[in-house]
């Protein structure tokens, strides 16, 4: 059992150049999981030998507890070639955070199991089931949609509204739990066929009155408020990380990955071709595209900024048992929105600059500008929605979200 007076994981060396090995698979599979709508399963085994997906699982399963600040690096370094690839992964990754929330015996249940600590566990915070109380536990019914993942997971965390048993609803808000279900008991449909982030296989799953035992229910409000089920971890800094914030973090992790693989990518075309109708026979030699390469990269750079300043207040912060004011957590979510404001500014700059051939399918330019323009359009990443979120906070009005 690792001593638990500090943040810093049992494993962080070597997960962030393993998967750096592992990007070309990744790149050449990138277009095949585009038009697939999901990541190949040779990806996602390969990912696997990586233990990206034992970084939040708890040590004494064989986990990693892999700093936040590494995380933040292996995501970015699976989006620089496949944004969707790094997203599913990010979700399996993150969404075992939240298992080790739960109470011991439904760990034990998760990464005990066939896969162990590469466990993959998909889960989704949009309340379209209902849970009704049953024999101790609950009967769950319903969809779950934006399941990202679900074909590779293994269990699906299911958001669900408890509706009492043959009485009415309660008044207000609904009481909302996340429920632990086998993926093999849920129904996949084939709802599923974006614009963007178009491999992540974010289908909707369903329950259809599946029996869930107490210990695999988390109440997701308590949890928000960073409390915890589980008598092991409760303790451990490690786990005293806010799951919203975490997913500030992370989401930016897939933003950075994106502006990084647009620039790069623009830094090998600009070589290649000229710009067509003038007299410069290749793009490197003309002045407009010292300015567009320059200003791309520097928005990219105060990205990765913004970045590290949010994953190390949310270190520090669990490592000293610091709280969080209003304030400091309307900030870290709009920094996360900023954050990918600038790198899709930076990729919309480098590929308004890419030339008419960077139109076909399998330039990765055109992928990585759909991507990043659906990582912003994400509820909770959105730039304009968080920066207003922090705008109402600094001026003393409520901010309007529980989702802090």
């Amino acid at each position: 059992m690792p001593p638990r007076a500090t943040v810093v994981g049992m494993a962080e060396g070597g997960i962030v150049e393993r998967l750096r090995e592992l990007r070309p698979l990744i790149r050449r599979n990138a277009l095949r999981a585009e038009r697939e709508r999901r990541v190949p399963d040779e990806v996602v085994a390969a990912l696997a030998g990586t233990g990206v997906y034992r970084m939040n699982v708890p040590a004494r399963y064989g986990g990693h507890r892999t700093p936040l600040r590494t995380q933040v690096d292996a995501f970015a370094e699976i989006a620089a070639e496949c944004a969707s690839t790094a997203w599913v992964t990010l979700g399996h990754a993150g969404v075992s955070y939240i298992a080790s929330l739960f109470p011991d015996e439904a760990q034990d249940d998760f990464f005990t199991g066939p896969n162990g600590p590469d466990v993959r566990i998909g889960g989704t915070l949009v309340p379209g089931a209902t849970a009704v109380p049953y024999d101790g536990g609950y009967r769950v019914d319903g969809p779950s949609a934006f399941a990202t993942g679900c074909h590779h997971a293994q269990w699906h965390l299911l958001t669900a509204a408890v509706v009492p048993a043959g009485g009415r609803p309660r008044q207000g808000p609904p009481e909302a739990v996340w429920v632990a279900v086998p993926m093999s008991e849920l129904e996949i449909l084939d709802d599923w066929d974006a614009t963007g982030l178009a491999g992540t296989g974010s289908n909707t799953v369903v329950a259809r009155d599946i029996p869930v035992p107490a210990h695999r229910v988390l109440p997701v409000g308590p949890m928000l408020d960073g409390q915890s089920l589980s008598k092991t971890n409760a303790d451990d800094p490690f786990y005293r990380m806010p799951v919203l914030l975490l997913f500030c973090a992370w989401a930016a992790s897939a933003a950075l990955g994106a502006g990084r693989a647009a620039t790069a990518e623009f830094g090998e075309r600009i070589h290649r071709r000229g710009i067509t109708y003038t007299f410069h026979e290749r793009q490197h030699e003309a002045t407009v595209t010292h300015l567009q390469a320059a200003e791309a990269q520097l928005r990219v750079s105060a990205a990765e900024l913004v970045v590290a300043r949010l994953v190390g207040e949310i270190e520090t912060k669990a490592r000293d048992g610091g709280t969080y004011t209003p304030l400091e957590r309307a900030r870290i979510r709009a920094e996360s929105g900023y954050a990918a404001r600038l790198c899709k500014e930076a990729v919309d700059l480098v590929a308004a600059a890419s030339g008419a051939s960077s139109l076909q399918r399998d330039v990765p330019m055109q992928r990585i500008v759909r991507d990043i323009q659906a990582l912003c359009l994400h509820s909770y990443v959105n730039p304009a929605t968080n920066l207003e979120i922090y705008g109402r906070v600094l001026s003393g009005v409520d901010p309007g979200t529980p989702f802090l």
